[in-house]
């Protein structure tokens, strides 16, 4: 008998293949068929291989850097649209330029406004992304945002480590939000790491906020880029008499020097999600995997039930 009613397709730009591949055996129908064909001059065209009339399609891609794996996701969005998708859900693990937030100094763009505005008028009706760096950026778009919280996997490592002094450490005040939540989970102290930067990329001083002596310190943060804030927080840390630190960061962008940072620094270990692909090595990396997180929401998403259950607020509300 023919189906009736929409069905869910899951398919993937090209360097999220490794991510949304676990995300569709979690959730069940596999990867849909896709081909994103390359022009010589760079330019690319994606192609649905399978029909994907009247259902809900779910489009896995994190927009790191190159530009391209944005412009991959934007193409597949407008083609869904132009094939008659039911639903288009733009499942972007880790979402690009949210750093660039708002006007911290005259004539810059808004990066993350622009980002929204591409997504929508792509034809997006839905996103699913994890740990903005700016919660805010939700409030940029004109379609819901499912907002996941990378605590749903931090949380059962956290406690596996059964660590006795446990301190939580925010690398700087913009996470102190999320370093406070944390910490109220697990019902301990926490400290801040107040940073001053001459430009991006560039930490001119740093100071502790708390009392770390004797503490076995985790730090927890959305990004890590060059790793230069990280590792002069663990330093410091170190310096101030913590027993040990450690770092939790969802997205491991790890640019310029970044592994070689890691490698030479006072970190127990760096665990990462694996929202982008590692682009290095070093022995302190540690991979969660985020699959399980985003399965979950979208079969939530496509049976119209709450992903509330996702979130450490309620995770905080049940303890």
């Amino acid at each position: 008998m023919e189906r009736i009613g929409p069905s869910v397709k899951i398919f993937s730009g090209t360097n999220s293949q490794y991510l949304a591949e676990k995300i569709a055996g979690k959730c069940g129908p596999g990867l849909g068929k896709i081909s994103i064909q390359k022009f010589s001059d760079g330019e690319l065209q994606p192609i649905f291989l399978e029909s994907i009339r009247g259902d809900y399609v779910f489009l896995v891609q994190s927009t790191f850097s190159p530009s391209d794996n944005l412009m991959e996701l934007l193409l597949m969005i407008d083609a869904a649209r132009r094939a008659s998708a039911y639903k288009i859900i733009a499942v972007i693990p880790y979402f690009g330029y949210a750093r660039q937030d708002r006007k911290d100094k005259p004539r810059v763009a808004i990066g993350s406004k622009l980002v929204a505005n591409l997504l929508t008028a792509a034809g997006a009706d839905r996103v699913i992304t994890m740990d903005l760096h700016a919660p805010q950026i939700q409030g940029y778009f004109d379609i819901p945002v499912d907002h996941l919280d990378s605590s749903a996997i931090f949380i059962p490592y956290i406690q596996n480590l059964k660590l006795e002094n446990l301190t939580f450490a925010a690398p700087d005040v913009g996470s102190a939000n999320r370093i406070r939540e944390m910490a109220s989970y697990f019902n301990t102290d926490m400290v801040i790491c107040d940073k001053h930067r001459k430009r991006a990329n560039e930490i001119a001083s740093m100071v502790v906020i708390g009392d770390v002596v004797g503490r076995d310190v985790v730090i927890i943060d959305d990004i890590c880029d060059t790793a230069g804030t990280l590792t002069k927080a663990a330093t410091l840390l170190k310096d101030k008499g913590a027993n040990s630190v450690r770092a939790l960061i969802t997205h491991p962008v790890l640019s310029g020097n970044a592994y070689a940072n890691i490698e030479n620094s006072v970190l127990e270990e760096l665990v990462v999600c694996d929202t982008i692909p590692l682009r290095g090595h070093s022995s302190k990396l540690k991979v969660l995997s985020v699959h399980e997180l985003f399965a979950s929401a979208i079969t939530n998403t496509y049976e119209n039930k709450s992903i509330a259950s996702l979130f450490i607020h309620s995770q905080l509300r049940n303890k």
